[in-house]
């Protein structure tokens, strides 16, 4: 049995001014999905400028913390929102949904692909591959904050969160980071490290977040103030993935029937 080490969420303190490590967890992916995507430049295949680059990161982190927060919000705490709206604007005290990020961050490409003359998918199968770097950044910023843990477990890992009780959980935000963060970006680089088809990087993104995050959910404890949404056991982080994996498996396989079409022309 483990037992968390107690981190001070507040990396920096200058009088009230406070710097939470959760808020430099999302700096840390940010800049380095901005280095990456620099990196990525350099092929010929991809028709990118430093420019560009530096304007797509400033939309996806509006979108991320606009859709992150605002999804939050409205498929967790709908009730808080309605009764104190200024609640929103609280991101440093956690509460991000990826699913509302993801929406968010989908709207504000989309938005750059319109400005920069670009296909919408393009821009998308850019950036999913470093997506998992922003990922895996908050979750340790979670793990860090001491929230989001797992169910109740006997293994030799399992941890003791303060606020959790005194019994071992899974230390899920670790399972999440390994899984969303290191694992999903290994596959991603390198299935985009050829020119692939249209959607198909995007498309195998949501698919293996989608299944990622729905195997955690079974670890990882429920929301106290939701429980399980559906069937009994279905948690609302298991019923949002579910889109996720339909259209996922829908863009592979369009990419892949329009990609053996264009063969066949």
């Amino acid at each position: 049995m483990l037992h968390y080490p107690r981190i001070d969420p507040i990396a920096i303190q200058v009088g009230p001014v406070a710097i939470h490590w959760y808020g430099i967890m999302y700096l840390v992916g940010f800049v380095a999905a901005w280095w990456l995507m620099r990196r990525r430049t350099r092929r010929a295949d991809l028709a990118w400028t430093h420019a560009q680059i530096d304007d797509l990161l400033f939309y996806g982190a509006l979108g991320v913390i606009v859709g992150g927060r605002l999804g939050y919000m409205l498929f967790y705490q709908p009730g808080t929102w309605a009764a104190h709206p200024l609640e929103v604007f609280r991101v440093w005290d956690g509460g991000m949904s990826f699913h509302g990020g993801l929406i968010g961050v989908i709207l504000a490409m989309c938005l750059f692909a319109w400005r920069h003359g670009k296909r919408p998918f393009d821009v998308l199968d850019f950036i999913a591959p470093v997506t998992p770097i922003g990922l895996g950044a908050g979750r340790i910023g979670n793990f860090i904050n001491g929230e989001l843990w797992g169910r109740v477990t006997d293994l030799p890992w399992g941890m003791v969160f303060p606020g959790a009780g005194p019994q071992p959980r899974h230390p899920s935000q670790l399972y999440e980071f390994a899984l969303e963060g290191v694992v999903l970006f290994a596959v991603l680089w390198w299935f985009s490290s050829k020119p692939r088809p249209r959607m198909a990087i995007s498309g195998l993104f949501l698919v293996l977040y989608g299944t990622f995050r729905f195997l955690v959910e079974f670890v990882r404890a429920p929301d106290a103030f939701l429980g399980a949404v559906a069937f009994g056991w279905m948690t609302m982080g298991q019923l949002l993935s579910l889109p996720m994996l339909a259209g996922g498996v829908i863009l592979l396989g369009l990419a892949y029937r329009r990609g053996r079409t264009a063969e066949a022309t």
